[in-house]
């Protein structure tokens, strides 16, 4: 296949606000592709690289300037064979070869191919196609129902994987994967819920309620020894968690998989700012120092303390499809004290003590969960809701404005955007510059410049790769944005490196903060 096509469609799936058109343009795209040209097809229009960081940043890139080709040649196996040398090239003399392998790709590539290569380098696409849509396009060119590619995807964690088996073994094939210890899965995810009353009722009392930490996500393998710790990313952090991979090692089991929150404490055993936990990630290249504690607190005094809140497979047995009254008890059996304390069908009066509780002992609020729920990748559905003494969102940044007064010369009013479901750019909703701090001034003023996509006098624009949560009053109708509704007294509570512009809160999850009986603010969709 030649890289043009993917292009086309990739044109197609940016221009159209249509979710039905994106997925018959992915599945049609898909459907001619070669069997061993799926992966690399689906990682691409989903904005995906299947080699992931191959050190070609914003600048490396805008330095290398060639002529488009005159007419399209490059194939998929020859783009994907050069990321692979990309990725390959290290050491001495690395920037000279890294340039000398650009100039070749990109002086083969016509101009709508080059831009393509840039956004697809840069992490631009990612909004283009997101996964869900993909997802959706995969079962549609397999003719397979969407649901055996959903589960498929999260047993794999990898959907290029799961698209190559659909398409080219069908429904048998994808019935195939299994849970695999040493594998992850695509975690489960909660949505904002609007209050603990509401979330009580929603269920009928029969929920699990918990509180909700401030930690890193983790989700921790163990088959008889060897241990593995993975990120809500799906990246492998064993080497650096010596402590919790003791800890799994010494559970009670010959093999399990628990889902769950790790955060260091002070000496009161109060929970650390978030930033501290996660500077024991930071081998991780995504977390800017700036983000981390200060020098003077050693990362190797911050021990990490686990507390799992599901479990999802114990001893030879997947408990996947389980209820959660049926994972607790496995929970409980195998993890004891290091499981997540929680009230089963408490009533109203003592979940409101539970809340209070919570935020008296440094905890964000509650996590409301169906006890009668399986567990599912992703924010399908309304299982698990977070509630918070004030609505906070995890929003894309898409531009800063500068600064004046005493913040003149730093980037500061902050554009905010939620995630489109459907896969389109993010959808603005509002700015802020309450909550930041001089040290994040600093911080924002050099590292946005390494995201820009453009610039006038009065702000710098971003690719949407900077996710940061914000907490806010409410939601109102509002012209001035296009997603017809705007934030309420929005501020910054800190930024989430731990989490990719994909996870970014949804422009349906900015709306569902309106006040009830608010006329609906949805602009109509072409369908």
């Amino acid at each position: 296949m030649l890289l043009t096509r993917v292009v086309e469609a990739s044109q197609t799936v940016r221009a159209t606000s249509s979710r039905k058109t994106k997925i018959a343009t992915v599945a049609e795209l898909l459907a001619q592709a070669g069997s061993d040209e799926l992966a690399q097809v689906v990682a691409w229009i989903s904005g995906e690289l299947p080699q992931g960081r191959i050190g070609t940043g914003w600048r490396t890139l805008t330095a290398v300037a060639v002529e488009p080709a005159a007419a399209p040649s490059l194939t998929v196996a020859a783009v994907d064979a050069a990321f692979t040398d990309l990725a390959a090239t290290a050491g001495a003399g690395s920037a000279a070869r890294r340039r000398e392998l650009l100039v070749a790709l990109l002086g083969a590539a016509t101009a709508d191919e080059h831009d393509f290569l840039i956004r697809l380098l840069t992490g631009e696409l990612r909004q283009g196609a997101l996964t869900a849509i993909v997802a959706e396009a995969v079962a549609r060119a397999a003719e397979v129902p969407v649901e055996a590619v959903r589960r498929a995807y999260m047993l794999s964690g990898r959907l290029p994987v799961t698209a190559a088996a659909a398409l080219t073994g069908g429904a048998a094939a994808l019935a195939e994967f299994r849970l695999e210890v040493g594998r992850p899965i695509r975690p489960m995810l909660a949505s904002p819920g609007a209050t603990l009353d509401e979330a009580l009722t929603e269920f009928g009392g029969e929920v699990s309620v918990e509180h909700k930490m401030d930690g890193a996500r983790i989700q921790v393998h163990r088959r008889d020894s060897q241990v593995w710790v993975f990120t809500r990313t799906l990246r492998d952090i064993t080497s650096g968690v010596p402590e919790l991979v003791q800890l799994v090692r010494e559970l009670p089991c010959d093999s399990v998989v628990l889902d769950g929150e790790t955060l260091a404490l002070n000496d009161s055993g109060r929970p650390r700012p978030f930033q501290e936990t996660m500077s024991r990630f930071a081998t991780d290249p995504t977390i800017d120092p700036a983000l981390r504690p200060p020098a003077a607190t050693s990362t190797r005094d911050l021990l990490l303390h686990p507390y799992f809140f599901d479990c999802l497979h114990l001893d030879g047995v997947d408990l996947l499809d389980a209820s959660l009254t049926e994972r607790r008890e496995a929970l409980i059996k195998v993890a004891g004290e290091h499981s997540i304390p929680a009230l089963i069908r408490p009533d109203a009066e003592a979940a409101a003590e539970y809340f209070d509780g919570a935020l008296a002992a440094g905890h964000e609020g509650l996590m409301i969960k169906s006890l009668s729920a399986p567990y599912a990748a992703g924010r399908r559905g309304r299982a698990w809701q977070k509630i918070k003494p004030s609505h906070t969102l995890d929003l894309v940044v898409l531009g800063a404005e500068w600064g004046y007064g005493r913040r003149t010369g730093y980037l500061s009013n902050l554009h905010l955007g939620a995630r489109d479901p459907d896969g389109g750019e993010p959808i603005m909703v509002g700015k802020t510059f309450k909550g930041l701090t001089d040290a994040l001034l600093q911080w924002q003023t050099t590292e946005f410049p390494r995201h820009e996509r453009t610039r006038d006098p009065q702000a710098v624009y971003l690719y949407p790769e900077l996710v940061v949560e914000v907490a806010l009053d409410g939601v109102q109708i509002s012209p001035r944005y296009p997603g017809g509704v705007a934030l309420r007294f929005a501020r910054v509570v800190r930024y989430r490196p731990d989490k990719e512009p994909a996870e970014a809160d949804t422009i349906d999850a900015v709306r569902a903060l309106l006040p009830a009986g608010t006329t609906d603010a949805t602009p109509s969709r072409k369908s």
